[in-house]
Order: structure tokens, then sequence, then C-alpha cells
């Protein structure tokens, strides 16, 4: 493992402790204790994970992940929410709002690193899309179940006799 995760959190302690147990697992971190400091690093780079205090000095949590999940190139970048409010609705908002899970502080160091490990595997298969395709005019994507012919999305029913793939076997030649 070799991914980028940015640590966004006003207590050093708190960012020095997620990095150390994120390195011991093989990932690259980058510590910031503001905003600010996140959104200049974003110009160069876009990590593949973030963790976020809520609770920021110059900007809250909740406004960053609203603004990232706006932006076209970094709105499929998971988010996991590190903070010490622990109210259901403080838990429900930052989940409707984009984050992919939420961590109440204090929080185990080992389990947050496999939750970070839970939201990239799933990212990484979300990511993942199978195609076949049949001479020049046939595709199946088989992560999505979807099958195009010419370029036209085919739907199929659940009776045998009169489905697509039976003309379509007879067009091929199948």
């Amino acid at each position: 493992m070799h991914e980028l995760i940015a640590v966004i959190d006003d207590e050093p302690d708190i960012t020095r402790l997620v990095a150390l147990h994120l390195k011991k697992d093989h990932f690259k971190v980058k510590e910031f204790q503001d905003a600010t400091s996140f959104f200049a690093f974003l110009n160069k780079s876009t990590p593949d994970l973030l963790i976020l205090d809520l609770m920021l000095p110059d900007e809250n949590g909740l406004e960053i992940c609203k603004k990232l999940k706006m932006e076209s190139r970094l709105a499929s970048m998971p988010i996991i929410m590190l903070t010490a409010r622990a109210e259901e609705t403080d838990r429900i908002l930052g989940l409707e709002i984009g984050a992919d899970d939420y961590v109440i502080k204090p929080f185990s160091p080992k389990e947050l690193v496999a939750r970070v490990k839970a939201v990239l595997r799933r990212k990484r298969s979300s990511d993942e899309t199978i195609r076949i395709n049949i001479g020049d005019f046939i595709e199946m994507d088989l992560t999505k179940y979807v099958v195009t012919v010419d370029g036209r999305r085919i739907d199929f029913t659940n009776r045998v006799q009169d489905t697509p793939a039976l003309r379509i076997q007879t067009r091929v030649g199948i």
C-alpha cells in the first residue's frame, strides 16, 4: 500500500498519532492543522483519502466536506470524519453530506487504520469496471450489469423466450 492519506486536525498530537499508525501500515501521510494549508496542498496533489476533524481553527470540517464533494476532481475522494462531536445528529449530518465513515474521539488508532483500509477497498472495487466486447458492436459491463448493442442499452426481461440475448445470438450467429 502506498496510498496517500491526508489528515487534518488542529491537535498536533492527534495528527502525529494517526500518521504513525498509518505509516506502520505503509501509507504515505500528509498532516495539516488547518483548512488553508490543506487547500493549498490540493492545488498540487490529490490524496487517496482524507481524515477530517470537524472543529478546525479556520473552517468547519462539514463545510470542507461539502466543498470537496462539489468539486468534480475531488468528489470521489473518500472522507473519514474524526471528531469529538459524538451526537447522533452530527454523525448523521456528516454521513449525509458525503463522509464515508465517522469516527468519534477518543478512538483506537488501529481501528481507524482498519476503517481506512476498508474505505479504500470499497473505493477500489467501485472504480473497477469489467467489460467484455463481442465483435465491434456488443459490449457487456459486468460491474453495472449493462449490455449495449451498437451503443444502445439493452434491457433484459426475466422471461427466457423473450430476452434480447436470444435476438443477439441470432444476429451474431452464436
